[in-house]
């Protein structure tokens, strides 16, 4: 039986979902760990741990490298709640436009002025007028599953849409709008963007991608919108170009002691995923990578080992190996198999960057003996016997 430990509270509908392999259990020495928020990078992670599922997309509150070296597979869920993200992306559009913020507030200093209050909104409302998002454009940046919708939706609100994502993927590809104009660099999209909202990871090659130099060949009065992560923005070069004027509004999911003092800014307390639908997807999507990765060796979605997929395991035996992606490795396991007389039946060996994932199917049973060889080959970090 595989001991699943839970971090955060994980919705019950993907829970449900684990069958009697499974116990969720409070306590150390477990195979699986769900998390959302919780962040782990102090944590003792015991050699036990086979996986941790994230429900959710970002991941900066694990230590990848350090699952990487023990083995152990790390997934998100994207897309999962894209939806409830691009929804609050749109409304953040509506708030870089017009002051929307600045007038409610100013409204509700109008309370005790009885019949005049009428008069003086009349007189104050200009001071929050701002302009229609019909006709104007936005630069998308990252056309992930968030990007692709938030690009869409715009589409149907009358604006013009540049995206920009080097990286894009097939299924995005697929979804994203015939209309949306390509970017053939980052740099054309600030210049011809009246909005501009960031969908990227926050890693060092987009750390700070929004910074004086960019700011600088941006259009006056531009609009950013940041619900992807804190820290893609200078803060230093934000706010100067916030108090000169030439970025009109910055509107962020991520607030933090020196944005929340910025002038021109709204801050809204991280509430993209904050939605039941958006919880339930990204539990469901974390359980189901999680249990298929424990019961079969298969891998969706993992941000350190790559994707590999061999179906249900039928045969007599399976082998999971998490090594370094070195040369021989894939000869110095079959050897090691060939050595003690074991057929494969199937195999499929994957990579993804520093690291690499062999799945095999064996026609007889997997000793224990086996599994210390495998595990004495220089570079292999974890050999779990599936079945």
């Amino acid at each position: 039986m595989f001991k699943i430990k839970t971090l955060n509270k994980i919705d019950e509908k993907g829970l449900n979902l684990f069958n009697d392999n499974f116990q969720i259990v409070d306590e150390d020495d477990v195979q699986g760990i769900l998390v959302r928020s919780c962040k782990m990078h102090d944590m003792n992670l015991e050699d036990s741990i086979q996986a941790i599922g994230r429900a959710g997309a970002g991941v900066n509150n694990i230590p990848i490298d350090k699952c990487s070296e023990k083995g152990i597979v790390v997934f998100n869920t994207p897309g999962a709640n894209a939806n409830g993200v691009k929804e609050l992306v749109m409304a953040g559009l509506f708030l870089a436009s017009r002051d929307v913020v600045g007038a409610i507030e100013w409204a509700k200093t109008l309370d005790g002025k009885g019949d005049e209050i009428p008069k003086l909104v009349e007189a104050g409302k200009s001071n929050f007028a701002g302009p229609e998002l019909c006709g104007k454009t936005l630069g998308v940046i990252g056309l992930g599953a968030i990007g692709v919708l938030v690009a869409n939706t715009a589409k149907s609100l009358g604006m013009d849409v540049l995206g920009y994502d080097p990286f894009i993927s097939v299924e995005s590809a697929w979804g994203l709008s015939r209309s949306v104009k390509k970017a053939d660099n980052i740099d054309e999209l600030f210049k011809k963007a009246d909005y501009i909202t960031i969908h990227v990871p926050l890693m060092e090659a987009t750390k700070a991608m929004i910074n004086k130099d960019k700011i600088n060949i941006m259009k006056n009065g531009v609009r950013i919108l940041n619900f992807s992560r804190a820290g893609l923005c200078d803060d230093n070069d934000l706010l100067e170009g916030l108090k000169c004027g030439k970025i009109a509004r910055y509107i962020t999911d991520f607030p933090y002691e020196k944005v929340l003092n910025m002038p021109n800014t709204v801050c809204i307390p991280h509430l993209g995923a904050s939605t039941p639908e958006s919880e339930v997807n990204c539990a469901v999507m974390a359980v189901k990578q999680l249990k298929d990765y424990m019961e079969n060796g298969n891998i969706t979605n993992s941000v350190n080992y790559p994707e590999c997929d061999m179906g249900i395991c039928n045969s007599v035996g399976r082998i999971a190996v998490n090594h370094k992606n070195i040369p021989h490795m894939v000869s110095n396991i079959t050897s090691t198999l060939a050595n003690k007389n074991l057929n494969i039946a199937d195999m499929i060996n994957k990579s993804k960057k520093d690291w690499a994932y062999t799945l095999i199917d064996v026609e007889s049973e997997i000793t224990e003996e086996i599994v210390n060889k495998l595990k004495s080959i220089e570079g292999i970090v974890k050999v779990r016997v599936i079945k």
